[in-house]
């Protein structure tokens, strides 16, 4: 669950990437927030640093500078993570990435989708449930993949609140419940 304050931050980002005028990429933007983010959390200095209050927020900005320079981040994800370092929201920064991203594909137009199937799928297969899942769900989807050998056989996708179970289990459940029914 997204909290009001990182929520609020990934927003406001969202709306200066999507902003008209707007020159930037927000897969690229997303793309260096997450490379930031691995940064941050490799390191359990890095992180402790940025998270105490008796480092300087000048402190952790060079810090951060000098991180951030060969990645070559884009101006507006470097002063975002100062802006973050500043407001001392530092602990809250995977959260609002996370944010960040559910935020943009609203903006942008994508439903996110989990799909847990019994064994991993193969990219055929991944674009075709792809097709499937968007077409149910009215909108472009952006699928997250997890195998799930509890599932036996089949895949079950969440797009929201709705679940769609096409697995053997569930399959093998429904069919114990209507035969207890009779």
């Amino acid at each position: 669950m997204l909290s009001v304050v990182s929520a609020r931050y990934a927003r406001a980002l969202v709306d200066v990437v999507t902003g008209p005028g707007s020159k930037t990429d927000p897969a690229q933007v997303l793309s260096q927030l997450r490379a930031v983010q691995a940064l941050i959390h490799g390191s359990a200095t890095l992180e402790h640093a940025l998270n105490s209050p008796a480092v300087a927020p000048s402190r952790k900005r060079a810090v951060m500078r000098r991180l951030m320079e060969p990645m070559g981040v884009l101006d507006r994800v470097r002063n975002f993570v100062y802006v973050v370092i500043d407001h001392r929201r530092a602990h809250d920064f995977a959260s609002i990435v996370d944010g960040f991203e559910t935020l943009l594909d609203e903006r942008l137009g994508f439903v996110a989708a989990e799909v847990r199937s019994a064994m991993p799928l193969t990219e055929a297969q991944r674009a075709t449930l792809e097709t499937q899942v968007s077409r149910l769900a009215g909108k472009k989807a952006k699928l997250k993949f997890t195998s799930d050998p509890a599932l036996i056989g089949g895949v079950v996708a969440h797009v929201g609140s709705t679940v769609y179970d096409g697995s053997v289990r569930g399959q093998l459940e429904k069919l114990r419940t209507r035969l207890g029914a009779n």
